[in-house]
């Protein structure tokens, strides 16, 4: 499978050296989506209201625990097809920001890593 390849800093879009816009495959295209779907509010996708985090419900606002927010950051990147096992690492929390990494697995017994 194939994503459109995110710059790590800014989470835009970003070119090839040919100067089209870059396309990310397997493994790293699903560690991508992992951390993509981490960052998603509960809701924000509006064909499926379903998937994302109780960020403003349970996050925002509150001081809940690191295994709570591993929790749905785990269960957020189980829902990229093809990803079969993942790992949350929180990297920093200060400032009302977190940053980490997702590792997973994918059904191929791949492993990859993306930042969030």
């Amino acid at each position: 499978m194939q994503t459109l390849l995110l710059d790590t800093v800014t989470w835009d879009l970003t070119v090839d050296t040919a100067g089209n816009i870059a396309v990310a495959s397997d493994p790293y295209s699903q560690a991508q989506d992992a951390a993509s779907a981490i960052r998603t509010f509960e809701a924000e996708v509006y064909y499926d209201t379903t998937l994302g985090i109780p960020y403003f419900q349970q996050v925002l606002g509150y001081a809940p625990p690191l295994s709570l927010l591993k929790a749905y950051f785990n269960s957020s990147a189980l829902t990229v097809p093809g990803v079969t096992n993942a790992q949350s690492f929180i990297i920093s929390w200060q400032d009302r920001t977190i940053r980490g990494q997702v590792q997973i697995k994918n059904d191929a017994g791949q492993v990859s890593a993306a930042g969030f």
